[in-house]
């Protein structure tokens, strides 16, 4: 059963979606002011029910190695800036500013390994600027500039100190100023940072190797408060495993922390493999402690979406999204067969919960941007990418023809905008439900797993699953709390009752975005040893239904003019309701089911490039995407016999 355009009294009383910077009433706004908050007050008032706060938890400054090599000089207080909605410098030279809103909150999470020292370098006054490959390490040539990334980035790939470079001083130093920063501009109850940084392990398994070449197993690592005197980074091990034995002991010492891989889409099947790092089994304590250090995945960023696979999901129609799959700076290709995107592994999950009774794969979802800028670029029509000056222009990204040419005729694109710029997107954003805006508040929202990921838009979305909801509940003002105590939201398990479980599912558009066109519920189960998967679409737009013989809503028919990118303005809903009960369950059968939720198609960014520029889009880019939302699971847990 589905409903939409509910009263603004229902939304208003029901989604609870009103962060402080966000979505604040002219009364709120009114009442608290621009008045800075002193340390320990709160601008709100803890909500039971929950609110929605938008946020980016993946954001390099000048302090990452690989930022200032591309001529970035913004600071982690520049970046708390940008995210309060001021606007910052470009590389390039020209200025970034949030579309939106401002961002409810913040980590900078610049690389523990060589933290800093890329700066000292480029300072006459430090011992290592007097090193003979600080000479060459500075540049505006993009050649030159990538091959010193390259020398940097190889030593962070295999975890080596280089000699007469690391400097655990600078390391020390940088940090320090790093949490200190993200102190200042903690406002509790109105805008909250987290200190954090970067974990930068890669796992060479493909060819030869250089720079990042290699499998990601890049994490970021946030802490709920205070945080130790130095990071653990690659050059301490490249082994996450030991991160987690560092983070344990952190968390005995008093300084709890997550850790959030990323970009498992170019891992080559390592982020999720079912063994160790080393190489040894699986176990119950190895499932564990990953989910005690690691409870929620950054799904989307810039550098691609890591949810599916065409080829590992052939029957859904909406898996060819914001496929990116070379080794970071390679031109080697990822595998997709095992261990490198979030569906498979909670499928692998599921069957190794009935093997060693443990679930290592039992994660939320986030988002963030991975901008390299300090500024995250989020909207489509507003597009910088990410690395600096070598992909801050058009030309540079390969949406426009080089020279001031007008057409593509002729045109051979530069292969590192062609293979990677050029297939990077605007995105994302982590979304969460707690209390209040502060550090722990949003923490414990993260470890708990009632977390969200968007592409870039700020749609709010509910899921919450029970075995005593009915769709009389869509109306029901009191939905919201009834559904807390009664059931289990995004992030939480399901214990067999021996009957099918119901689930709630509420999302609304954003203003600044397109209408929503269909709400969808991707389930996983085990089956005999097998892991299954199926998408059901379970609330439509325009007054369509689900076809129960494919599970599937009817085209709305929205369209994109691609001469000004101009949408359909008949076409969407601006909220999408509905209870959903799965028609296929099975008692016995172990199961995860999150939503995803897809807008009516829009213009790329390439699209939007190509536009200003009085140029055809890149033929062999894409022309269009569907924003979209992914819960975190909801699990079902068989009942043992």
């Amino acid at each position: 059963m589905t409903r939409n355009l509910l009263s603004l009294t229902a939304i208003g009383a029901l989604m609870v979606g009103c962060s402080t910077n966000s979505d604040a009433s002219d009364s709120d706004s009114i009442a608290q002011g621009d008045v800075a908050l002193a340390p320990g007050e709160t601008a709100e008032q803890p909500n039971p029910d929950r609110n929605v706060y938008f946020g980016d938890l993946h954001i390099h400054t000048r302090n990452s190695f690989d930022a200032y090599i591309f001529n970035v000089r913004t600071t982690p207080e520049d970046a708390y800036k940008f995210g309060m909605g001021e606007g910052i410098t470009h590389p390039s030279g020209y200025d970034l500013k949030l579309e939106g809103p401002a961002l409810d909150f913040m980590a900078v999470t610049d690389h523990a390994a060589y933290l800093g020292h890329l700066p000292a370098m480029d300072n006459e006054g430090t011992e290592i600027s007097k090193l003979e490959m600080a000479k060459d390490m500075f540049s505006a040539d993009p050649d030159k500039i990538i091959a010193a990334f390259q020398l940097i980035g190889g030593a962070v790939r295999d975890g080596r100190k280089m000699d007469g470079v690391y400097d655990p001083k600078i390391v020390g130093d940088v940090w320090k100023a790093t949490v200190d920063a993200a102190d200042k501009y903690y406002q509790p109850g109105k805008f909250t940072t987290f200190s954090a940084y970067e974990y930068t392990a890669t796992r060479v398994t493909q060819g030869e190797g250089g720079g990042f070449a290699g499998g990601n197993l890049h994490r970021n690592v946030v802490f709920r408060g205070s945080a130790p005197d130095m990071p653990f980074g690659t050059l301490d091990s490249t082994n996450p495993e030991d991160l987690w034995n560092w983070m344990d002991e952190q968390r005995a010492a008093g300084n709890d922390g997550l850790s959030i891989p990323h970009n498992s889409n170019v891992s080559d099947g390592e982020m999720f493999k079912l063994e160790t790092y080393n190489g040894q089994p699986l176990t119950k304590a190895y499932a564990d402690q990953r989910m005690r250090n690691e409870p929620i995945v950054e799904i989307t960023q810039v550098k691609g979406t890591s949810e599916t696979h065409p080829s590992l999901s052939p029957n859904d129609e909406w898996a060819d999204f914001g496929i990116y799959e070379y080794l970071l700076s390679s031109q080697i290709k990822s595998k997709t067969s095992s261990g490198d995107y979030v569906r498979q592994a909670y499928a692998n999950g599921l069957m190794l919960e009935d093997k060693i009774g443990g679930n290592p794969f039992q994660f939320g979802l986030i988002g963030s941007t991975d901008t390299h800028v300090a500024g995250g670029s989020f909207d489509e029509k507003n597009f910088w990418s990410k690395v600096g000056v070598v992909d801050g222009t058009p030309e540079a990204r390969g949406s426009v023809p080089p020279g001031g040419k007008k057409s593509w005729e002729g045109v051979t694109v530069d292969p590192r905008a062609a293979n990677w710029f050029s297939r990077w997107g605007a995105s994302g954003y982590a979304a969460v439900w707690a209390e209040e805006n502060t550090r722990e508040a949003i923490f414990d929202a993260m470890r708990r797993k009632e977390t969200y990921a968007t592409t870039g838009t700020r749609i709010k979305l509910r899921f919450f699953g029970g075995f005593g909801f009915d769709a009389a509940m869509l109306d029901d003002p009191d939905m919201v709390s009834k559904a807390y105590k009664n059931g289990v939201t995004m992030g939480g398990d399901l214990v067999g009752q021996g009957q099918a479980p119901g689930f709630i599912v509420w999302a609304m558009r954003d203003a600044m975005s397109a209408p929503l066109q269909r709400l969808q519920i991707v389930k996983v189960w085990t089956d005999g040893g097998k892991t299954n998967e199926k998408v059901f679409d379970v609330a439509c737009s325009d007054g369509g239904t689900v076809d129960p013989a494919t599970a599937r809503c009817p085209d709305n028919g929205a369209t994109v003019n691609l001469m000004d990118c101009s949408i359909s303005t008949d076409k969407g809903a601006p909220e999408l309701k509905t209870f959903w009960r799965d028609p296929d369950h099975k008692a016995g059968q172990r199961a995860s089911y999150y939503v995803r939720v897809l807008e009516n198609p829009v213009c790329r960014w390439s699209t939007w490039d190509a536009i200003r520029a009085g140029v055809p889009p890149n033929p062999a880019l894409q022309k269009t995407i569907q924003e979209r939302a992914w819960s975190s699971p909801i699990w079902y847990v068989p009942t043992k016999a």
